[in-house]
């Protein structure tokens, strides 16, 4: 059997020091680095002694030095721990420089690439006005119903539908759940070999490139338009072209010929929140055909739509293959739970599995299972009546505050979803506001993040999903106080 006690533990070959503190030397850089459990005793003395080629006196004469010290304690039958004003150390040493001998130079280079990373800070949710996008008020998420499907799965009757490999396959229980609860109000219908869950998103659009790059032709994307996707597609190998919105969204004559894929997100354009019309959406069909290229539908915040009806997605008005669906749930139940599908023609969902395969095999069947249950019990569809009321009150105030606070901004007119898009004069500086108001506590989305060439920085994005109505007005009078200042 192995054992369970650290053995990173080493001594060096050339240092002055004695054995004994060798061993102490190296047992507190592992307490200052946070390397040693404060609930795991550290090796015997017996077992440090072999790793380290010494005899045990000298281990136990290191370890008592080190009980003199305060950094462990010694107990009876047990063993030797860290010491509680170890663990103190620890938290205050924690953003120390390491030593030379830890810090090793990477032995190969990365030439910079021409990805988009998500700049937020991971701690945005302690800042007092987080008007940033893709973010959700944990208050809202149905604790109790989540805790109950959960307790369901984990019980044995369950566990034969996730406890083994699933291999390359999804839960049967999850697919039939989509198709009954969720691709049907988007006017969907698709066969159980039509869908693919994926990690989600992000991960569906990863896997889209990777199975469409050996066709060398382009791929086209919204400018501006959603850097998620753009990092996907760059990082499969696809070349990408940048393809001109309006106030109907994607322009379909203005696609680039000779592409093998247009990227759009006709429900709520990304990042500008404009809804394709319906005329437009027929137009980019009708455009599929003649110019042979095929659809990505990105149908985020499909169901957020405060002012008119939904529209039919675009796959529901595709009749020859042509439109590859693609959603999430990371909206509408936890971006957390990374879960997300395809909806294509079988021969794309085909090629598709075997691409996730080689990636991961499957997303966790556990928490499929779990989502499935949470759709049929209904606290899907609760949640997403609960969210949809919040979210249309907040919508209201603050498109009310814009008006109020930033009317000297232009800001694209939508009918739902979690955020706005507002534009400066020319030489209007949206990251340099971004940047500003961040020392204010207040955290916005730079606008030039989402044009392919990054060359447009006169926009910003408002996102309001985890700020409380009782907070709009007074953060958007501190972004109005800094626009003024920079106009």
């Amino acid at each position: 059997m192995g054992s369970t006690a650290p053995r990173f533990m080493k001594l060096s070959g050339n240092s002055n020091l004695s054995l004994r503190d060798q061993i102490c030397e190296s047992v507190s850089a592992a307490i200052t680095s946070q390397s040693l459990a404060l609930d795991r005793p550290l090796p015997s003395c017996r077992e440090l002694a072999d790793q380290l080629g010494v005899s045990r006196n000298t281990v136990f004469a290191a370890y008592n030095r080190l009980v003199d010290l305060e950094l462990l304690v010694s107990r009876d039958r047990s063993g030797y721990f860290v010491s509680p004003s170890a663990a103190a150390l620890q938290t205050a040493e924690a953003g120390a420089a390491k030593d030379d001998e830890r810090d090793v130079p990477c032995p190969v280079g990365f030439q910079a690439n021409d990805l988009m990373p998500v700049v937020n800070p991971l701690d945005w949710n302690a800042f007092p006005y987080p008007f940033i996008y893709n973010q959700i008020d944990p208050n809202l998420f149905p604790v109790d119903g989540w805790r109950e499907c959960t307790r369901q799965v984990l019980g044995r009757k369950h566990m034969p539908a996730w406890a083994s490999d699933s291999v390359e396959s999804d839960s049967p229980h999850l697919v039939q759940q989509l198709r009954q609860r969720l691709l049907n109000t988007r006017g969907i219908y698709a066969e159980e070999d039509e869908i693919l869950i994926t990690l989600g998103s992000q991960n569906a659009l990863f896997i889209l490139g990777t199975i469409f790059a050996q066709n060398r032709k382009p791929i086209a994307l919204e400018d501006p338009g959603f850097f998620g996707a753009r990092n996907a597609f760059r990082l499969s190998g696809n070349e990408l072209v940048g393809a001109p919105i309006d106030d109907q969204g994607l322009t379909p004559s203005a696609i680039p010929t000779g592409c093998k894929l247009v990227f759009t997100t006709p429900s709520h354009q990304f990042p500008t929140m404009v809804t394709m019309s319906q005329s437009r959406r027929e137009e980019l069909i009708d455009a599929a055909v003649k110019k042979d290229f095929l659809i990505i539908e990105d149908d985020y915040e499909a169901e957020m739509n405060y002012v008119a009806k939904s529209s039919p997605s675009l796959r529901s008005l595709d009749h020859n293959g042509r439109v590859i669906y693609v959603g999430s749930l990371s909206k509408t139940v936890s971006p957390g739970i990374r879960l997300g599908f395809i909806v294509a023609h079988r021969d794309i969902i085909r090629e598709a599995r075997v691409a996730r395969g080689v990636m991961m095999r499957h997303p966790p069947t556990i928490v499929q299972e779990i989502v499935a249950l949470f759709f049929q019990l209904g606290h899907y569809d609760a949640h997403l009546r609960n969210i949809e009321r919040r979210y249309k009150k907040r919508w209201h105030a603050m498109n009310l505050a814009l008006t109020k606070h930033l009317g000297m901004l232009e800001h694209t007119k939508s009918e739902g979803g979690t955020s706005f898009w507002l534009s400066g004069p020319e030489g209007f500086d949206g990251s340099e506001l971004a940047r500003r108001l961040k020392t204010k506590g207040v955290l916005v989305d730079r606008g030039q993040d989402y044009y392919l060439n990054q060359n447009d920085s006169r926009s910003f994005r408002l996102g309001f999903a985890y700020v409380p109505v009782s907070k709009m007005d007074a953060g958007l009078q501190l972004i109005a106080d800094e626009v003024q200042s920079m106009i």
